[in-house]
C-alpha cells in the first residue's frame, strides 16, 4: 500500500479526521503565540526606543537651557555643559536614526541631522556680549524641539496601535476556539453520532428479521465503513443459516415427541415380531406355504418397524455419549469397511482421499460411522451401477471437513430445503423411512459442527461434513444433546 493511500485511509477515518482538527489548531495556537511574542516583543522594542525619543528630546531643552543662560551670563561653564548636551543628543540621534527613518522618512531625518549639526555651530558661535546669531539659534532650537515633539507624538501613536493589536489577540484565541469547538461538533455528529444512529437503526432491523445489506451511509468514514462490512457479512452469515436455525428447532420439537412416540410403540413391535417367531417355530410345519409366507412377511415388517424406532431413538437420543480423540481417516476407512460389500454387489467404486495427517476431531466413533454411512448408502441409491464415490478431507483452518460425492441423477432444487426434515424423502413408498439426513443432521449438531449439500440435477450431490478440530487438552466426557 502506497504511502498516499495510507494517508487518505488515515484521513477518512474518525481518529484521522480528530487528529487533523486538533493539529490544525494546536497550530492556529501556536502562530498566535508567536505572534503574540513577537507584537509584545515589537511594543518593548518601542517602549525603548520611546525612551530613547525622550532623551533626544529632553538632550534638546537642556542644551536651550543652556543657550539661554549662555545668552544672559555668558561663561565658558555654560557653553561646555550645553555642548555636552548636544553630545548627548547626537548619540541618541545616532541610536534613532534607522527608526526615525522608518517613522518620518530619510528626508526628515536628513532635515533633522543638518538642523542638530546647524545648531551646534550656531551654538558654539553663541556670546554673550555680542547679539549677532542668537535669533538663528533659537529659531534652530525651536526647529529642533518641535521635530523632536513631533517624533514622539508619532512613536506614542505607534506604540497605542501596537498595543491595541496585542489586546484582539484573546478575541482571535476566542475565535478560533470557538471555531474549532463548531468544526469538532460537526465532525462528531457526522463521524459518531450519526453512524451510531444508523447502526442502531440497522441493529433493530437485523432484530425484527431484516438482514437485507446496507447499501450506503458512512462509508466515507473508515471505521464505520468497517463496522457496516462487518454488519454486511453478518446479514449475509444470519440468511445463510436462517434456514439452518429454523430446521434446528423444527428438528428439536420433532425430537421430543418421536422420543415419546418410539418408546410407545417399540413394545407393540417386539411383541409382535416374537409373536411371528414363536408361530414359525411352534407351528411352522403345521402351516401351508401361504401361511407361512403371511407369517414371514409379518415378522420382516416388524424388523422393519423396529428399525424405524430405532432410528427415531437414535434421533432423538439425549443420553451422553463418550467422546475421544478420534483421527478422520479412520472414521472413514472404518465406515467405508461396513459399506464396501455393498457397494461391490452394486456396482459401484469408491476412492477414498483423506489425508493421514489431517487434525484429530473430537466425537463419538459409532455415531460418526453412522453419520457417513448414512451419507455413503444415500449416495449408492442415487448413484446408478457403474457409477462412483469419491470421499475426500481437508484441512478448513479449525475445523476438518469431510466429503462425500457422488456421481447420481442429484437432487432437485424444490426439494434441497427439505432434505434434512424428518420423514421427507424421495425414494418410493417402502424404500426410504425418510429419517437417514435427520438423524445425520442432529449427530452432527451434537458434535459441535456443520453439514453442506450442494447438487444439481444429473450432476451429482455432495455432502461436506465440517467437524471441529479436537482442543490440545485431553476430551472429558460430554453431553451429547440434542442442538436445536
Amino acid at each position: 500500500m502506497c504511502a498516499a493511500n495510507r494517508f487518505r485511509i488515515f484521513f477518512n477515518s474518525i481518529k484521522g479526521k480528530i487528529f487533523t482538527l486538533f493539529l490544525v489548531a494546536f497550530l492556529a495556537a501556536c502562530g498566535l503565540t508567536l505572534l503574540n511574542v513577537w507584537t509584545l516583543s515589537a511594543v518593548r522594542e518601542r517602549l525603548h526606543l520611546s525612551e530613547r525619543y525622550d532623551d533626544l528630546f529632553n538632550d534638546i531643552l537642556e542644551a536651550r537651557r543652556f543657550e539661554k543662560n549662555l545668552l544672559i551670563y555668558g561663561g565658558a561653564e555654560n557653553r561646555r555643559d550645553g555642548l555636552l548636551y548636544l553630545d548627548l543628543a547626537d548619540a541618541a540621534l545616532a541610536d534613532l536614526e534607522a527608526d526615525i527613518g522608518h517613522v518620518a522618512g530619510p528626508k526628515a531625518l536628513d532635515d533633522f541631522r543638518q538642523a542638530l549639526s546647524q545648531y551646534r555651530r550656531e551654538f558654539s558661535s553663541l556670546d554673550a556680549a555680542h547679539a549677532s546669531g542668537k535669533d538663528l539659534a533659537r529659531s534652530t532650537g525651536k526647529q529642533l524641539v518641535d521635530v523632536a515633539e513631533e517624533l514622539i507624538a508619532t512613536k506614542r501613536e505607534r506604540i497605542h496601535k501596537t498595543i491595541f493589536e496585542v489586546s484582539l489577540l484573546p478575541f482571535a484565541y476566542l475565535g478560533i476556539f470557538l471555531v474549532f469547538m463548531a468544526i469538532l461538533i460537526n465532525v462528531i455528529a457526522k463521524s459518531l453520532l450519526k453512524p451510531l444512529s444508523m447502526i442502531g437503526n440497522i441493529t433493530a432491523r437485523v432484530a425484527k428479521g431484516d438482514f437485507s445489506p446496507v447499501e450506503t451511509g458512512g462509508h466515507h468514514i473508515e471505521e464505520v465503513a468497517g463496522l457496516l462490512d462487518a454488519l454486511n457479512r453478518m446479514a449475509l452469515e444470519l440468511t445463510a443459516n436462517q434456514e439452518d436455525l429454523l430446521q434446528a428447532r423444527k428438528i428439536a420439537a420433532l425430537g421430543t415427541l418421536t422420543a415419546g412416540i418410539a418408546h410407545e410403540i417399540n413394545n407393540p413391535i417386539n411383541n409382535i415380531a416374537l409373536s411371528a417367531e414363536s408361530l414359525l417355530e411352534v407351528h411352522g410345519d403345521a402351516l401351508d406355504e401361504d401361511a407361512r409366507e403371511i407369517a414371514g412377511d409379518i415378522l420382516a415388517q416388524a424388523d422393519r418397524a423396529g428399525e424405524i424406532v430405532r432410528n427415531l431413538l437414535d434421533f432423538s437420543r439425549t443420553e451422553k455419549a463418550q467422546f475421544s480423540r478420534l483421527a478422520p481417516d479412520v472414521i472413514i476407512k472404518s465406515s467405508v469397511a461396513l459399506l464396501k460389500n455393498e457397494l461391490l454387489i452394486s456396482g459401484l467404486t469408491i476412492h477414498v482421499a483423506v489425508p493421514h495427517d489431517l487434525a484429530q476431531v473430537s466425537g463419538n466413533l459409532r455415531h460418526l460411522q453412522q453419520v457417513f454411512l448414512n451419507l455413503m448408502q444415500n449416495a449408492a441409491h442415487a448413484t446408478p451401477a457403474g457409477g462412483s464415490i469419491e470421499v475426500t478431507g481437508l484441512d478448513a483452518g479449525d475445523a476438518v471437513c469431510l466429503s462425500v460425492r457422488d456421481t447420481g441423477k442429484g437432487i432437485d432444487p424444490e426439494h434441497l430445503p427439505h432434505i434434512f426434515e424428518p420423514f421427507f424423502t424421495t425414494k418410493e413408498v417402502g424404500k426410504g423411512t425418510g429419517l437417514g439426513l435427520a438423524v445425520t443432521y442432529s449427530i452432527i449438531k451434537r458434535h459441535g459442527g456443520r453439514i453442506e449439500v450442494e447438487s444439481a440435477p444429473g450432476q451429482g450431490t455432495a455432502f461436506v461434513v465440517c467437524l471441529p478440530k479436537a482442543p490440545a487438552n485431553p476430551v472429558a466426557p460430554k453431553e451429547a444433546g440434542h442442538v436445536g
